[in-house]
């Protein structure tokens, strides 16, 4: 379960005070498969970004499992982030001198058993459609199979809770229902999903849907 909990986030410059989020809160349950949709420029990937422990908030707590994870030193947190959630950005933001295995297998590099690693990373890849990629480097894959690697990448670790933002932004319309069918499936095995969209016919999806305008959170 995430709680979050009046969460504010402003940012300060020389010329202005901008309020990115304003007292957001929500109760997320285990399992669900949540849309923030809003505009550009409204908060929602703020928000997204607080909750998975990437942006301090100025105010307000994030709870994940009971734990105020803005509570946690640099370590803990680091842990969270790696083990807990799993991160879908809108570009798949894969390196270039990786092929696709060791791409998804970023995530556990510096595990001690790499042999389990590539075998999961293996499975994931197969599992995604990408059987056949692994050797592949990013600039041989098209914008779907890009996406795809970055789903198997956040998978990984085995995180109960996947954040993802715009991750069909870039895609045409047939790539991008295959992506958001292909997290409809991963919501049924049990995890979490929480994502971000300006694109409200998203909205079929999930479970439960959000709307952001000027950093307030409100559910549909």
């Amino acid at each position: 379960m995430i709680v979050i909990s009046s969460i504010t986030k402003t940012y300060v410059t020389p010329s202005c005070t901008v309020k990115a989020l304003d007292e957001a809160s929500a109760v997320i349950e285990d399992k669900e498969f949540v849309l923030i949709v809003g505009r550009s420029g409204s908060g929602k990937s703020t928000l997204l970004s607080v909750m998975g422990g990437l942006t301090r908030p100025s105010e307000g707590k994030v709870e994940l499992n009971g734990r105020d994870i803005w509570k946690m030193d640099d370590s803990e947190l680091s842990q969270v982030r790696n083990r807990e959630i799993g991160f879908v950005f809108q570009f798949a933001g894969l390196m270039p001198t990786l092929n696709a295995l060791e791409n998804v297998m970023l995530p556990a590099m510096f595990s001690n058993n790499r042999t389990d690693v590539a075998k999961r990373a293996e499975e994931l890849l197969i599992s995604l459609g990408l059987g056949d990629k692994f050797t592949s480097y990013p600039h041989q894959l098209s914008g779907g199979e890009l996406k795809r690697a970055a789903i198997a990448r956040a998978l990984l670790n085995d995180p109960g809770i996947i954040l993802a933002d715009e991750p069909t932004g870039d895609l045409d319309a047939d790539t991008e229902m295959e992506i958001m069918e292909l997290f409809r499936e991963i919501n049924k095995k049990g995890k979490t999903i929480i994502m971000v969209t300006h694109n409200p016919d998203l909205s079929t999806y999930a479970t439960r849907v959000f709307r952001m305008a000027k950093g307030k959170l409100e559910i549909v």
